[in-house]
């Protein structure tokens, strides 16, 4: 005797729900064990001119991608005296690679410099002046209206008095581009703006501008 239709469509159904049970089981094990993408994962590192990892503490310099227009970054007087602190300025010649540089990340465990990351920047050099030779966006010029970015950092520290302090590298077509924007400190008010040059009676001064300033980095 066969079984009635409303029977066997009961089990069909039954058999149909237990499949769906199983593949959905399926697909939220196949979500939970593969690597989720993260709004928290690390931004991408910062690479130099040979394909490799920028990394803490090691000696760069930061050269124009546009060749002609002058060479690394240096410390300079830009006043027709010597005066402290000394600003950051692009070399004329485009043959001179300036001044090595280190990079230090908000977070000093992290070794590998990496994009969109808040970096104290400074160079590895010595000085006339008593003051550090560590990156600082100091002064602004009424005449110009223009920020420019000069030494007398204070590495870590972080706190409202110190926001102006910190850097970043952002990716810029192929290559980078320097930018101040900091944050560093939650509640406090700062400028976003990228970093470039600004010539000034014959010297190319670093400052705020809205003309990226591309870089790149070679190892010292």
């Amino acid at each position: 005797m066969e079984p009635p239709l409303s029977f066997i469509h009961k089990i069909t159904k039954k058999v149909l729900i237990t499949m769906s049970l199983r593949l959905a089981l399926c697909f939220l094990l196949l979500a939970f064990s593969a690597k989720p993408w993260s709004a928290d994962a690390a931004p991408s590192p910062v690479l130099d001119i040979t394909g490799k990892k920028l990394r803490t503490g090691t000696d760069y310099y930061i050269l124009p991608v546009i060749r002609g227009r002058g060479g690394g970054l240096t410390l300079a007087s830009t006043s027709n005296t010597t005066s402290c602190p000394l600003d950051v300025v692009q070399e004329q010649h485009e043959v001179s690679n300036g001044l090595p540089l280190t990079f230090s990340p908000v977070n000093p465990k992290k070794g590998v410099v990496r994009v969109s990351t808040d970096h104290n920047i400074k160079f590895s050099a010595a000085t006339i002046c008593v003051q550090s030779t560590m990156w600082k966006l100091d002064k602004f010029d009424e005449q110009t209206g223009q920020w420019f970015v000069t030494s007398g950092g204070v590495e870590g520290n972080l706190g409202r008095q110190t926001t102006s302090n910190w850097f970043k590298i952002e990716k810029y077509d192929e290559d980078y581009k320097l930018v101040f924007c900091p944050t560093v400190c939650n509640f406090c008010k700062v400028i976003c703006r990228d970093v470039g040059i600004f010539i000034q009676d014959g010297k190319r001064r670093l400052a705020l501008t809205d003309v990226p300033f591309k870089v790149m980095f070679k190892k010292a």
